[in-house]
């Protein structure tokens, strides 16, 4: 019995350890380090077993540059995997965002809509966000409507660029997002919903859209912009895709349906 549950428990530590690493990879945007390292071997492997001599020569020189090129290009994110692995965030599992926020992000659109106030929110997945937070101002506040109204309500410098929520907090305000290169868009769309667009087409982020113009509310994501939801379907589609359960309907819904 012992000869069976040891290998079983060997192999399953070692494929958590692999799938925690892979995902603290994902969220500091360092997984093209790890497609990059997989392509090299690859290549190697190729060229070992073709005996291809010149290709092989190529890359035992280069090689020692690589790896010291990779660790200051990737510093950043390298110096992040550590600390998290220090504060022992291997084996912590990331919890989804709660219901509540959600319908924090909601009501805020709910009351931004009426008062035809433009508004950007991006909500972080497992693609960590690092480059468009670094463009806007840190706040690591705490979720709430009413933070929401006041960045997108009033005409401050925050309120042209996006709110990113991570993990139940405002991470960052007045990010500024990559626009669509999309020939099809409507020309009727603005900026922010170019821009919701465009981070949708890079990345498996989810981003909400208040119409400044017409007040109405638009999901993107999956590099599709789904226009003019209703407040139902937009909850629906939220708690979809950020893998939580059913946010209950509330009063203070008005604002949303045209």
């Amino acid at each position: 019995m012992r000869s069976i549950l040891i290998p079983i428990i060997d192999i399953s530590l070692l494929t958590l350890i692999f799938y925690k690493g892979y995902q603290i990879f994902l969220q500091t945007r360092a997984i093209s380090l790890i497609r990059g390292v997989i392509f090299l071997v690859v290549l190697y492997g190729v060229a070992y077993l073709l005996q291809l001599r010149t290709l092989l020569w190529l890359l035992n020189m280069v090689a020692p540059s690589l790896l010291i090129g990779v660790a200051i290009i990737f510093q950043p994110e390298l110096r992040k995997i550590f600390i998290r692995l220090g504060q022992g965030q291997l084996f912590h599992f990331r919890e989804s965002d709660k219901p509540l926020q959600i319908e924090s992000v909601l009501k805020a659109a709910g009351v931004l809509s009426d008062q035809r106030r433009g508004a950007l929110v991006v909500f972080v997945r497992n693609v960590g966000q690092k480059n468009i937070i670094e463009t806007g101002s840190r706040l690591d506040a705490e979720l709430s409507p009413a933070l929401l109204i006041t960045i997108f309500g009033h005409d401050t410098p925050l309120h042209d660029g996006a709110a990113v929520v991570e993990n139940g907090r405002i991470v960052a305000a007045g990010a500024f997002l990559p626009l669509s290169e999309q020939q099809d868009i409507r020309r009727s769309f603005g900026t922010r919903h170019r821009a919701a667009l465009g981070l949708a087409e890079e990345s498996d982020a989810v981003i909400l859209v208040v119409s400044e113009e017409s007040g109405a509310i638009s999901l993107a994501y999956d590099s599709m912009l789904h226009y003019n939801l209703g407040i139902e379907e937009a909850r629906s589609r939220l708690s979809e895709l950020l893998n939580v359960d059913a946010v209950p309907e509330e009063a203070g819904d008005g604002g949303f349906d045209e």
